[in-house]
């Protein structure tokens, strides 16, 4: 994401690059410095530091009773001429006013940003600045997806902007096990498989950085997975020796710890999961008593630590559209999301979107898919919620066309109109997808 160059989509210039600061290099580097050193390039850099908070999405509206964007600006100049202790952060505007304005700006801005002094360095890099934007509601959401292998890319929906992240450093075994991917908290979390054991490949944000190393209590592949805020939940999927499972768990990545949770009333595996109205959803899957494909879905009540079966929850299609299709083994989970907690389904086979009755337990179509919203059997399309809006990626299956194209539609504002919100030159299947917000 950083270090790299990014490609920004706009209207003027669909696909014009720029080079991306990497923050967290500079930051060790000035760490370094001898104090009269850091003093110049901090006052060097205040300059990149003020345009980019002018230029922040939530600049115009930037305030905090009194506060506003330019009370900001002028702080920094003042800041500048004192050189004021670094522990104030903004003089002119105290600790306090500083960070509210600071977790309002878009974290697209943090790498500049923490280039105006030493605390602001640590109130990012710590991950202080993302608790306390938590904390206010303050999230932007963007998409993290892989299109190669080892290779992932981050894109701001709001922005329109790209970003590519540190290329992943597994063993050769981990390119071709089955693979799993969610966001939580300031994490980016990989599932897969070595030669002997399950691992978990993770990226932080705050470090720009791949490590590996995480243990679940109960390793395991093929799951249904959701997070929410900081914690996540993994439920079913299988063991090393190919067992369904029906356990579950729970991930804090502020605490970097697993729990336990109850087992679902059904083993599956490849199944989906959602949280909605504050409670965890598996969807479909394959597993039961006879291994075959599922049409009912779990609830998990977080406070009463309980299960409940909802039949009919999975978007599948009946046994008789199904019976000279291929095995079930071969589709992909269900591609579900939830937007404003209503949960929605992409059917691939008919190009259309579904939406969940709650109290009738039935799906209804609502729209149709982006035209080139290709798949294998499911497979390779990402359909992802990200904010209040609905993401599909995906790309073309003709031979010779790598690319991608990021489609958005807002649910709140109508039946489906899918926004072109950036393609990029790529390869055209969707490995992993999931979207961090934070």
């Amino acid at each position: 994401m950083l270090g790299e160059r990014a490609c920004v989509v706009s209207r003027d210039h669909p696909m014009s690059c720029e080079p991306e600061n990497n923050w967290t290099s500079k930051i060790d580097k000035m760490d370094g410095l001898p104090e009269k050193r850091k003093r110049e390039k901090d006052e060097d850099e205040e300059v990149i530091s003020k345009k980019t908070l002018k230029q922040s999405d939530d600049a115009a509206t930037l305030s905090l009773g009194s506060v506003s964007m330019d009370s900001v600006e002028a702080a920094v100049d003042q800041h500048a001429e004192d050189n004021s202790d670094a522990s104030s952060l903004i003089q002119g505007i105290g600790r306090d006013n500083s960070v509210s304005c600071l977790i309002r700006c878009s974290r697209s801005d943090y790498g500049a940003i923490a280039s105006l002094n030493q605390s602001f360095r640590e109130l990012i890099r710590s991950g202080e600045v993302y608790r306390l934007r938590r904390q206010y509601g303050v999230v932007e959401h963007w998409v993290y997806f892989s299109c190669q292998l080892l290779e992932w890319e981050a894109f701001d929906p709001s922005r329109r902007r790209w970003m590519h992240l540190p290329t992943m450093n597994p063993n050769e075994c981990f390119l071709f096990s089955d693979k799993e991917s969610l966001a939580v908290g300031t994490e980016l979390l990989v599932f897969g498989k070595e030669v002997m054991s399950n691992v978990i490949y993770r990226y932080s944000l705050l470090t720009n950085s791949w490590s590996s190393g995480m243990r679940m209590n109960e390793p395991r592949c093929l799951f249904g997975s959701a997070s929410l805020g900081e914690i996540a939940i993994l439920a079913g999927g299988c063991d090393s020796q190919g067992k369904i499972l029906s356990s579950a768990e729970l991930y804090n990545s502020e605490t970097g710890t697993w729990s336990t949770l109850p087992s679902m009333n059904t083993p599956r595996k490849m199944c989906s999961a959602v949280f909605m109205d504050q409670k965890f959803y598996v969807v479909g899957g394959i597993g039961g008593t006879e291994t075959k494909l599922l049409t009912c879905g779990e609830e998990y009540d977080l406070e009463t630590e309980t299960w409940t079966d909802i039949p009919s929850m999975s978007p599948v299609r009946s046994g008789e559209a199904r019976e000279t299709e291929a095995p079930a083994t071969t589709e992909a989970p269900p591609l579900v999301a939830v937007v404003n907690n209503e949960l929605y389904a992409a059917d691939y086979a008919d190009m259309a979107v579904r939406k969940y009755d709650k109290v009738n337990r039935v799906w209804n179509t609502v729209g149709r898919l982006p035209e080139r919203a290709a798949s294998m059997n499911g497979w390779g399309l990402a359909f992802r919620a990200c904010g209040d809006r609905l993401i599909v990626i995906g790309g073309p299956r003709a031979v010779g066309e790598g690319f991608i194209e990021v489609n958005s539609w807002v649910p709140s504002e109508g039946p489906p109109q899918w926004d072109v919100l950036g393609h990029k030159r790529s390869g055209s299947f969707v490995y992993n997808c999931a979207v961090m917000g934070c």
